[in-house]
């Protein structure tokens, strides 16, 4: 086979008789061969299937050259640069800090703060940028004590006077870890942008790097000054959308505009060159007067959803006895099945009995299943009962993600007592005002 060295564009014959052309990329294991075809579409070839490879176009400089434009060193891209404000990018992993692994098929984490930025040396155009890894780790994985984690890596980096924060992070749990910082940085007083990507930074289809700038361009050139998500429009590259901290969800398992804001509305659209069109005023400005206090979540914390559907046994509720807190997602204005009709039923009124004892010894809230509209235990008879036993939650028109995080934070800052009158208060935009047509987005 013809010599052929990285940046060559090289056309190969599989031992299937299949035929890719495309740039040779550098690969992470001799046995895979990585082509960046025409369509922008990494793909990895393994070597034994590789049946010809001729060569189309040597690169014209060396190999040691194209590796250099696939990386740039962190030092030469950190540099404050007169006139541009100062952004500190925290590392959580997720698939925005991952590749394609060719031998598995699998997507692993994989790149460093000085990968990302290598990656993306356009941002280094809108902002100086401090980059740095607090955790390389699938969203899936966070748990209380991460939130706290990061939390406090923020207070570092206000501490060090920096004009805005990008938290990148995986998409799965993005809105748990949205709605955690959102209370626990209380006084916050710049932008913290948590980005994510729903395919790799590796891939063609990425959308990290859109992602990425966005919020940059969002961070440097508005007055926000609170938590906020910055992911995806529409499934096409043109622009972004900041969504709220509280009230945004995943509603789509792989589409890059898979987040959504649910009884509320984006703040501002962002394109990558920086226009930045403002859709919903009602957010905190930038304040540097603004002292900066954590409140962190208590780690040992048992914090549990149940979600109400047919055929449901008290054992379920049974095994949340012995936890600090219980989110129920009720039924259409919240509903649950408590109510003994026939002798099918007789279960329910057992159901009924736990609920009362339960909600005696530790804070029960309920939360909308169908997510769109609020709670209102008033209209049945159902949820006046449900009501009557010390539920909380009425009129709520808070997600139950949101629900949980508020819950486990309210109880980790505040005495037992207060928390009914701390999950009734708006106290980081989870709760509307009023519920309007508009919101809803079928």
């Amino acid at each position: 086979m013809p010599r052929h060295n990285a940046c060559d564009t090289v056309t190969i014959l599989t031992t299937d008789n299949i035929e890719y052309t495309g740039m040779v990329m550098p690969s992470s294991t001799p046995h895979t061969l990585v082509l960046k075809l025409q369509s922008g579409y990494n793909i990895g070839i393994t070597q034994k299937n590789i049946k010809k490879i001729t060569v189309a176009k040597h690169f014209t400089k060396s190999a040691k050259a194209c590796e250099t434009t696939q990386r740039i060193p962190l030092q030469k891209v950190s540099q404050k640069k007169q006139g541009l404000p100062v952004i500190s990018i925290l590392h959580t992993g997720g698939t925005i800090a991952s590749e394609v692994d060719y031998e598995t098929g699998g997507t692993i984490p994989k790149f460093t703060p000085e990968d990302m930025i290598a990656m993306f040396p356009e941002l280094t155009h809108v902002a100086s940028i401090r980059s740095r890894l607090v955790r390389n780790m699938w969203s899936e994985d966070m748990r209380f004590s991460h939130y706290n984690i990061i939390a406090h890596e923020i207070k570092k980096e206000i501490a060090h006077g920096v004009d805005g924060i990008i938290i990148t992070h995986g998409t799965d749990t993005l809105a748990y870890t949205a709605a955690a910082l959102s209370f626990a940085l209380e006084h916050v007083p710049i932008p913290v942008i948590l980005v994510a990507a729903q395919r790799s930074s590796d891939r063609g289809s990425s959308d990290a790097f859109l992602n990425l700038i966005c919020a940059a361009q969002f961070i440097a050139h508005s007055d926000f000054g609170e938590v906020g998500i910055c992911m995806h429009e529409t499934s096409a590259d043109d622009s972004c959308i900041i969504l709220p901290a509280c009230k945004t969800r995943k509603m789509h398992t792989s589409r890059r505009d898979a987040f959504k804001v649910i009884n509320g509305k984006p703040f501002a659209r962002v394109t990558k060159e920086g226009a930045i069109d403002i859709l919903h005023h009602e957010y905190k400005k930038k304040d540097a007067s603004r002292k900066l206090v954590v409140k962190p979540f208590n780690e040992k914390l048992h914090i549990g959803i149940l979600k109400a559907h047919p055929h449901m046994s008290v054992q379920e509720f049974k095994l949340y006895e012995k936890f600090h807190g219980l989110v129920i997602e009720g039924l259409g204005l919240c509903n649950f099945p408590i109510n003994q009709i026939d002798k099918e039923t007789k279960e329910h009124a057992t159901i009924y009995t736990f609920m009362k004892k339960l909600a005696v010894k530790i804070p029960v809230v309920i939360a909308p299943q169908p997510l769109y509209g609020r709670v209102n235990m008033n209209v049945y008879e159902t949820g006046r009962k449900i009501k009557a036993l010390g539920i909380l939650g009425d009129y709520s028109d808070m997600l139950p993600e949101t629900t949980f995080i508020k819950l486990a934070w309210a109880l980790s800052n505040y005495p037992k007592k207060d928390i009914p009158y701390i999950m009734a208060e708006n106290l980081r935009g989870e709760l509307s005002k009023r519920s309007t047509l508009s919101t809803f987005t079928p």
